[in-house]
């Protein structure tokens, strides 16, 4: 009887099944069996996540928190701790924290995340140290897209007043070379010299004592826009802070003489280093073998390019072609030639091609 009732109640409308008896309308009205629920599983990061997070105990320190970011491999779930624990009441990030996880990010490649923190920083997120704030600018010097941003750090730290935080001589070690990169053109290096000027005396004003690494970029900076009198300046003045001019030193200096026009004197660094025992580079080497043919000073264009050879270090093409080509223009044609036939045998690296063509060159002037 019952199941008669059921066939009615499915068969007739809502209304008539309201007008049933209250147990026939809770048999006609059963719920359906309940489904199983299935729980989403975590995936490893999750889980990793998950497991410090619990290990950080409420009334965690900052000192906690950078055991927890150094612990870390993947510097996403580092990111991702140290957003969360800045969201629990009564903690609060801190310099080492911050300089933590920046050192993370940017190891990890993860320069989104370290730009973020950066303008956290800048914005007074937390009180920065010096560590902190190199760390910036370490991190602004390595991409170009962030030059602007060097300086805006630069700037925060001259406006601290405690003494800890004044840049020191890494952080005016990593600005020069900044700026040294941007002098890729002579109009352009005349707009960033302004700035080492600055740099160089903001520098001395806060009594930080340069080293030969630092005097080298500024004398390079000036040899580059040929104020050679003013790179002349600081060289001479590296003795004062106690610092021994090296193969680079002299050789910014004296290649930067030659571009100038002033070979002699160039001539005459070059000398002076190499009583010292010092070696410039190949490109400096090439510029004063160029520079003296042509001024038609052959035979000291000769005695430096086999000194060049002398070290082991290689010339170009341009460098044989000049010299020989002046040598030929002076009428020393025969003098030229029997020089490339000793640069042949000395010059180990000379290939056919290259003396084929320096040996046409020959010919062609001689004409």
């Amino acid at each position: 009887m019952i199941t008669t009732f059921i066939r009615r109640a499915l068969a007739t409308p809502l209304r008539q099944i309201l007008a049933l008896p209250l147990h026939y309308r809770l048999l006609s009205t059963a719920p359906p069996p309940s489904q199983p629920h299935f729980f989403k599983s975590q995936t490893p990061s999750e889980k990793q996540f998950q497991t410090w997070v619990d290990h950080l105990k409420p009334g965690f320190t900052p000192s906690d928190v950078n055991n927890a970011l150094n612990s870390q491999t993947d510097a996403d779930l580092a990111y991702d701790i140290f957003r969360w624990t800045a969201t629990q009441r009564g903690y609060t990030h801190d310099s080492s924290t911050y300089l933590t996880m920046i050192q993370l990010a940017v190891a990890g490649r993860r320069h989104r995340h370290a730009e973020a923190l950066l303008e956290e920083v800048l914005a007074g997120a937390c009180p920065v140290t010096l560590s902190l704030y190199n760390s910036l600018i370490r991190f602004c010097c390595s991409h170009r897209c962030l030059f602007n941003r060097v300086f805006d750090v630069y700037k925060k730290m001259m406006k601290e007043q405690t003494l800890d935080c004044k840049p020191n001589l890494e952080t005016y070690a990593m600005l020069f070379n900044a700026l040294l990169k941007k002098f890729n053109r002579l109009n352009v290096s005349y707009v960033y010299l302004n700035a080492v000027r600055s740099l160089t005396k903001q520098m001395k004003a806060l009594g930080v004592v340069p080293d030969t690494y630092v005097l080298n970029m500024i004398i390079k900076a000036y040899a580059k826009c040929l104020q050679v009198d003013e790179a002349v300046r600081v060289f001479r003045e590296m003795g004062l802070y106690g610092c021994e001019p090296n193969a680079y030193s002299y050789g910014y200096l004296f290649k930067g003489c030659c571009e100038k026009g002033r070979v002699w004197q160039g001539f005459g660094f070059f000398k002076e280093m190499r009583e010292k025992g010092l070696v410039p580079s190949s490109g400096a080497y090439m510029v004063l073998v160029c520079s003296l043919a042509l001024e038609r000073k052959f035979e000291d264009a000769v005695e430096v390019l086999r000194d060049m050879l002398g070290n082991a270090l290689k010339p170009d093409l341009l460098t044989y072609k000049t010299l020989l080509e002046e040598m030929c223009r002076d009428g020393q044609g025969v003098d030229a030639l029997e020089l490339l036939e000793e640069f042949r045998k000395t010059d180990v690296s000379m290939g056919e091609k290259t003396y084929r063509t320096l040996l046409d060159t020959l010919h062609f002037v001689d004409r």
